[in-house]
């Protein structure tokens, strides 16, 4: 949690200078709701106190918002499709969802704006998933959820007008980590990649040994402290650290692996890891694009209407969409 500063306090950290008005307005606020560092209030609290419920006016506004039910090896999951307009023949280029929260919190619910101004704005379909969270369903569930709800999706496309040859996965934080993971576990088998990787800020290592985990280690919403208790929650112990499913960074190669765009934010803990797992891509082979947010922190992206930052960001994913489906 970040510590409780204003501009005029001589023991501000000194990220507080870097972060825009509505960072910083936003930070004000993560302090008034949480009486503790994340870590500390545990996964129930956390839970009660971040988890969001979808607009009752959403800022954007949808031809269509559909509740699925996703079959699974472990059951049943929710899914919800957005279209902004209706279904074109032979199907519209689609993106699987994947919400953020440290694998212990979110729901669909805190992407819903997201999803809405992607579809909006791309023309795509969007499907987010409501994946199981730890630590009640630690590693591989959520993964496992996930890569059923693709194989799923794709093979249901035309049922729900979608062009199974233009599906894309997305997701923020510990959602993109899934979304790389995904990628990696259909090269591995040799299953047909999606067309593109949307990653926000995604938590692609466990060894929290970059120089950003040390400068940002008290930043807004989430502290180096909170990654590393997600991330125990997530993996349990006796994880191996070079299971590159759960810690894609960790993979030997990411040859082969789908165009990616990757967003990251300047006062975030994850940021050099997600900077370098850009870095490994392009080395091997895989067209990247790398933008950094300034004045932002972890989350921005899905604060649709509070942050300019999200805007750009927003309008940064839809024209990536748009021109892989033109390619």
């Amino acid at each position: 949690m970040t510590a409780k500063v204003t501009e005029m306090d001589d023991n501000a950290p000194k990220w507080w200078n870097l972060l825009d008005e509505d960072a910083r307005a936003a930070a004000r606020m993560i302090n008034h709701v949480l009486p503790k560092p994340l870590h500390e209030l545990g996964a129930e609290q956390a839970r009660m106190l971040l988890d969001t419920a979808p607009s009752i006016e959403p800022i954007t506004p949808l031809a269509q918002v559909e509740q699925l039910t996703v079959p699974t090896r472990a059951g049943t999951i929710r899914a919800r499709l957005y279209r902004a307009n209706d279904a074109q023949d032979g199907g519209r280029p689609a993106v699987v969802y994947l919400h953020g929260g440290g694998f212990v919190l979110g729901t669909m619910d805190g992407a819903d704006e997201l999803c809405r101004a992607i579809a909006a704005g791309s023309g795509w379909t969007v499907v987010s998933l409501d994946y199981r969270l730890a630590p009640e369903n630690p590693y591989p569930a959520a993964l496992e959820d996930c890569l059923d709800a693709y194989a799923w999706l794709t093979g249901k496309a035309p049922e729900l007008g979608i062009d199974p040859e233009r599906v894309a996965v997305g997701g923020d934080s510990a959602g993109g980590n899934l979304a790389a993971a995904l990628c990696l576990h259909r090269r591995d088998e040799g299953s047909p990649l999606p067309v593109t990787q949307v990653l926000a800020y995604p938590a692609v290592d466990g060894t929290f040994s970059m120089p950003s985990w040390s400068e940002f280690a008290d930043a807004p919403l989430l502290s180096t402290a909170d990654a590393r208790w997600f991330w125990n929650l997530y993996v349990g112990p006796g994880h191996r650290a070079d299971d590159h499913l759960a810690a894609p960074m960790r993979a030997k190669s990411l040859c082969g692996l789908p165009p990616a765009l990757i967003l990251t934010a300047e006062v975030d803990p994850i940021r050099d890891d997600a900077e370098a797992y850009a870095a490994r891509l392009r080395h091997d082979g895989v067209p990247v694009s790398l933008t950094r947010y300034a004045g932002v922190f972890h989350g921005f992206i899905t604060e649709i209407g509070a942050f300019v930052q999200a805007k750009w960001a927003v309008e940064e994913v839809c024209l990536h969409l748009r021109e892989v489906s033109r390619a």
